[in-house]
């Protein structure tokens, strides 16, 4: 078993307090077992080569005598260089570090430095990244971590050192010792110690191996333990009221598609059946998934039972209960709103009306799940954007009610042998054509000397009466990415387009200040929307038909879809242009393919085929599950055997009460309070 003392705050820790604690937690660090499993994302090789041997532009550790005194240099706001000379054997390398002027205090003359950085052949320069005094130990793997701005790289990697000496002996086996000697896996100690410290490429890549599927064994226990649990050959069969649902129908201003009749059908059938529904649909963007959960959220009602759809953001609640309400509400159906904004009054009345049944249908994000949210009868449990919530996340939903069904939605499409495997035993159901009457909407890709075409494309919807997304990446100042943020673009667009009014959109602001803002939008009072990824799910202004998505190349092809799929929601002629100057062959390739389609379904297929290739922004908003270490595309045949392996254990030992299962069942309880905390 592993010692509760892992499990123990990080604060626990010397050094670390309420500040660090915090900063820790914005990675997702609670705990003392977090941090061990806090694993890098690569590593920097530091080994040295002789000068001869550098090609141009490569990343090399460099080692030598400190010639001359470090001078700093300042220049723009807030910049500064620090250079000296670095003798090598016979030769000179001028060593250059850009904004650390403290390592000034580091740096003396006739001492022995290493430095890692870029190499210049033609100045016989380096651009410096990483200094190493002579004591330090300058061989191996230099771990690089994912951080944030209130935690630094080198103080995280001081953490994490001092969690390894003080609680690595703690830690015991997840993985059955039989299924590690059948694959050929580490134990769990040499995991966590090759993972941070591996003395080359190939003791990381062992160590990645079994820590992968460490992680896709978990995740696949977490599933075989549900379905075994709540298997699917119990249910209640909700015998729905077809006349209503005809009215329903005929209260729509438009008809539904064929695809649309026909997952309705399929869901109806599941409702109506004894054994409980596992439903996936993938439908594209704007494919019209939202009527379809509206029927099978009606079907529930007129059955005798209450609903829930439960979604990612707050957002996206707001805009799905507006248009629920105004379908539902004339049919006799109460429904509710609750996030994490809902006023505190507004709350307990809405969780008693819930518990004695007045409200039928209730819309809401994580704040669904809390322990004072009863229903009087769930019979349907909606989720919205699935791979955004934990596995334990959406069962704490399902299991506010007595076996309902659960139906769950996304709009970014994986295949069908992918889904199976990373959804367990879901029935998947595909709306794959846009409804009648919506344009495809035309897309490009244009470089930033190609400004003047996009401006001018700008101008002409503002003239017709139309609003614009304009959308970016990052909201602050980075200076590891030359990117347009979101403060700076606000401030051009407002000067470029001083006519028009513009306004700033971006995930820190409160939520009642994103919400006054989209309704804003939304009335048609704002003219230039400029905000970041925010917008990407579920947003719905008809008006709004054009996109411009600056430096459009450091998003996911998904979420790039994502983010286009908010527009073309009128009947208009819509707009979206990838502004982009991609320097990798991968960025260029995925500007090619996100500009030449809108089919969501093949650019998913697209999108797979080019994962691992730096998709620096995509990986969560794949459709997939995140994961630490793997990928489930580039490690399928991994995630295939820990499931089979995962399904078996689950089967011979469904509780986890052998001993030899203890460690593993301590892990997903802890597993299940962290989905709760986030």
């Amino acid at each position: 078993m592993i010692a509760q003392k892992l499990f123990a705050p990080v604060s626990d820790l010397k050094g670390v307090g309420i500040k660090t604690a915090a900063a820790l937690g914005g990675l997702g660090i609670y705990s003392i077992y977090d941090l061990l499993y806090y694993f890098p994302f690569r590593y920097d090789e530091l080994q040295t080569i002789p000068l001869d041997q550098i090609m141009d532009g490569q990343k090399v550790m460099l080692k030598g005598i400190v010639a001359t005194e470090a001078f700093v240099s300042r220049f723009g706001y807030k910049k500064s260089r620090l250079s000296f000379k670095l003798r090598i054997d016979h030769d000179v390398v001028m060593v250059n570090f850009f904004n650390q002027p403290w390592l000034k205090e580091k740096i003396e003359v006739g001492k022995e430095v290493a430095i890692y950085g870029k190499y210049n052949i033609s100045r016989q320069s380096l651009a410096g990244f990483k200094f190493i005094a002579a004591k330090e130990n300058d061989s191996g793997m230099a771990p690089i971590y994912s951080v944030n701005r209130h935690i630094k790289q080198k103080k995280l990697i001081d953490i994490i050192n001092l969690a390894l000496a003080d609680y690595l002996t703690g830690v015991d086996d997840v993985v059955p010792i039989s299924i590690r000697k059948k694959y050929h896996l580490l134990n769990e100690t040499d995991i966590i110690q090759k993972m941070h410290h591996p003395k080359n490429a190939t003791e990381s890549q062992v160590a990645k191996r079994s820590a992968i599927f460490r992680e896709f064994f978990i995740f696949q226990t977490e599933l075989a333990q549900l379905t075994e649990v709540n298997p699917r050959n119990k249910g209640f069969a909700k015998k729905y009221d077809l006349s209503a649902v005809a009215k329903l129908t005929r209260s729509l201003p438009f008809e539904l598609s064929t695809d649309q009749k026909n997952v309705i059908n399929e869901i109806f059938a599941d409702m109506f059946s004894k054994i409980q529904m596992h439903r996936l649909l993938q439908g594209d963007v704007g494919s019209g998934k939202t009527i379809v959960a509206v029927y099978a959220l009606f079907a529930a009602v007129t059955a005798g039972y209450q609903a829930a759809l439960m979604v990612p953001t707050e957002i996206l609640a707001s805009q799905h209960f507006k248009k629920i309400d105004e379908l539902l509400r004339p049919l006799g159906v109460r429904c509710a709103l609750l996030t994490g904004s809902t006023k505190s009054m507004e709350r307990r009345e809405i969780n008693m009306e819930l518990a004695d049944g007045t409200i039928n249908v209730v819309i809401g994000t994580h704040a669904l799940i809390q322990a004072t949210v009863i229903f009087k009868n769930l019979g349907l449990v909606i989720i919205d954007e699935q791979h955004r919530f934990g596995v334990n996340q959406r069962q704490s939903l399902v299991n506010k009610g007595n076996l309902p069904d659960i139906l769950a939605m996304t709009a970014t499409p994986i295949p069908r042998t992918l889904a199976l495997t990373v959804y367990g035993n879901m029935a998947i159901s595909e709306i794959r054509h846009l409804p009648a009457g919506r344009k495809k909407i035309v897309s490009s890709w244009k470089t930033s000397t190609q400004m003047d075409q996009v401006y001018q494309l700008m101008r002409q919807q503002l003239a017709q009466g139309y609003q614009i997304y304009a959308v970016t990446p990052l909201i602050t100042e980075s200076e590891a990415l030359d990117l347009k943020n979101a403060e700076q673009l606000y401030a051009k667009l407002s000067h470029d387009f001083p006519d028009e009014k513009v306004v700033l959109l971006h995930g820190q602001m409160p939520g009642n200040k994103k919400d006054e803002i989209m309704a804003e939008f939304a009335a048609g009072n704002i003219n230039i929307l400029v905000t970041t990824s925010v917008i990407e799910v579920g947003v719905d202004v008809a008006n709004a038909n054009m996109m411009v998505i600056y430096n459009a190349d450091r998003f996911g092809i998904s979420q790039l879809h994502q983010l286009r799929g908010r527009i073309g929601r009128g009947k208009t002629q819509s707009y979206c242009i990838f502004l982009a100057d991609p320097n990798t062959q991968a960025g260029k390739a995925r500007m090619k393919i996100v500009s030449s389609t809108t089919d969501g379904f093949k650019l998913a297929e697209e999108d797979l085929k080019m994962r691992g290739e730096g998709d620096l922004f995509g990986k969560a908003q794949s459709g997939l599950p995140e994961f630490q270490v793997g990928d489930v595309v580039n490690n399928y045949e991994t995630m295939v055997v820990a499931q089979k392996e995962a399904r078996k254990l689950i089967k011979d030992d469904p509780l986890l009460q052998k001993s030899e299962n203890k460690t593993l069942k301590e892990v997903l309880e802890y597993k299940q309070l962290q989905q709760k905390r986030t």
